[in-house]
């Protein structure tokens, strides 16, 4: 959440400058972030402490029973907590700083919708990374990559910047007492009038099982756990939304110029690498593979499968020996200029090549195997490196200074759109496309999936049908969790069993699981 006009700016230099009325330490004594610290935040307004709180309360009720809806539900107060400090700080926010927090809270919503573990851990952690940039407001390529450590750096002084608020709002420690004892009178007096009404009226006490979460003694130190971790969490957020670290104050000079010949010549040899290539790759295209298997004597999908890695890795070291070229290229006057976007401009849109070949050679390893996790993640990955170099592309053209934002949004693009499209459900169309062709099921690999994938499983025909479902249902258990803690694809799951229970025995599962035929 970027400051507002209020900042000002270095001429020309397009990085924030300090506030009027900073004080800067001598930079020869003082730590590293001394720097790149703001001034010391103002004291914490009750509004923020309230919200802080709610952060903390909810954690502890509803994080104890998994991820799903309660993980949006808690980021809302913390949400609410970062917006109060960062008005009472004087700062305003800005287009990006918006677009972060809503693509955070976007990405929220995947573990609410999807059962398999591993798209919410990517979501989350994405969610975590825009919330940081949300907050911090960066814009270089420094900025972008260490503005979460903003917030780790934050967890003790929010936590002293919150302690010195709740004291100074009560007057003294002892003044706690006061607010504690009504927080107490208050859950009593809902728990006896709670307990009498649900006990005069059913319908009303599984309204109560429903909505209240389980506060039971059985789970108390991992719940008070959850509680501080809650509190903590939010207070270095919104510690953070008012005093951010100033990460785009570093600056990492660039190296020094070589000349045309020194910095083109190698650039423009591995074009030519790349050029001869791709025409062989286009030759296979029109040519057609079996001319290739037949000269190299591989078969279809070895073919494929010892392709795809080592593109994938030469796309990786395309970006890399970008980045190094950027620093040593000469830039003396237009001429240098042109030089560069011609000469990395062709090494792009060659590389964009190679990653519709590394793409097309995955394709063909899954029409021969089926699809995996790890297949179609790194079909993911590669198909983001391909939009990387796009927009590296559209930096030469139009300038360069969106484009750490715009990486950081394409990445966090990508992630939410993996999660909602929902790999786990993706693999499991696909591998039930292949039995449908060729007859072959990988009952084994399904096990790892999640309930995500039980409405394309639930196509397949009996006793194939009840087998697939059966080794993915025994995962969650006979009944399900609490409302927040439950996530659509479990939830869709289990409505499917409802309408059409399993029919086939656990040993004619278990041989079918081991039939050769179905591999």
């Amino acid at each position: 959440m970027p400051d507002g006009p209020a900042d000002g700016r270095t001429a020309g230099s397009g990085v924030p400058g300090p506030r009027p009325g900073w004080d800067y330490p001598a930079s020869s004594h003082e730590p590293l972030l001394a720097d790149l610290r703001s001034g010391p935040p103002g004291p914490i307004r009750t509004e923020t402490l309230c919200a802080v709180l709610a952060t903390g309360v909810l954690s502890m009720l509803l994080l104890g029973d998994g991820l799903a809806l309660n993980l949006l539900i808690v980021a809302v107060p913390a949400a609410l907590a970062v917006y109060f400090a960062a008005r009472t700080a004087g700062r305003r926010p800005r287009p990006w700083s918006l677009a972060w927090a809503a693509g955070g809270l976007a990405l929220l919503v995947v573990p609410a919708l999807r059962d398999a573990g591993w798209p919410s851990f990517l979501a989350i952690v994405s969610a975590v990374a825009l919330g940081s940039l949300a907050l911090h407001g960066c814009r270089t390529w420094l900025g972008v990559l260490l503005s979460p450590l903003g917030i780790f750096d934050a967890v003790v002084s929010g936590v002293r910047w919150g302690w010195r608020g709740l004291r100074h709002r009560t007057g003294n420690a002892r003044g706690i007492g006061p607010v504690l004892r009504a927080v107490a009178v208050t859950a009593v007096l809902l728990l006896v009038f709670g307990a009498l009404f649900a006990g005069a009226d059913a319908a009303f006490a599984d309204l109560l099982g429903d909505l209240i979460p389980d506060a039971s003694l059985e789970g108390s130190p991992w719940r008070f756990l959850l509680l501080i971790v809650g509190v903590v969490g939010a207070l270095a957020a919104a510690h953070t939304a008012a005093a951010p670290v100033r990460w785009d104050r570093l600056v990492v000079q660039p190296g020094r110029a070589r000349s045309r010949v020194e910095w083109a010549l190698p650039l423009i040899v591995l074009n030519v690498l790349f050029a001869a290539f791709n025409a062989v790759q286009l030759a296979v295209l029109f040519g057609g593979y079996d001319a290739v298997l037949d000269k190299t004597g591989l078969s279809y999908s070895a073919y494929a499968r010892q392709g795809f890695w080592q593109l994938l890795l030469a796309t990786v070291l395309t970006l890399l020996v970008i980045v190094f070229a950027l620093r040593w290229a000469p830039r003396e006057g237009s001429g240098d200029r042109a030089l560069v976007r011609g000469v990395l401009g062709t090494l792009c849109a060659l590389t964009l090549v190679v990653v519709a070949s590394a793409v097309r050679r995955m394709d063909m390893y899954v029409d021969a195997y089926g699809l995996t996790r790890l297949r179609i993640s790194v079909v993911a990955g590669e198909l983001w490196l391909g939009v990387v170099i796009l927009l590296i592309m559209a930096a030469g053209i139009w300038g360069a200074r969106w484009l750490p934002r715009a990486v950081a949004a394409s990445a966090a693009a990508g992630v939410l759109a993996f999660g909602l499209l929902s790999p786990d459900a993706l693999i499991a169309e696909r591998n039930v496309q292949r039995y449908t062709e060729t007859g072959k099921f990988d009952f084994d690999y399904t096990r790892q999936l999640s309930a995500d994938a039980v409405p394309a499983l639930d196509e397949l025909p009996e006793p194939q049908r009840s087998c697939a479902i059966e080794s993915v249902m025994d995962g969650l258990g006979a009944e399900s969790g609490p409302w927040y803690a439950t996530s659509l694809g479990e939830s869709r799951a289990r409505r499917i069993l409802e309408k059409r229970p399993l029919t086939a025995s656990s040993g004619l599962c278990d041989s079918a699981s081991t039939d050769p035929t179905y591999r």
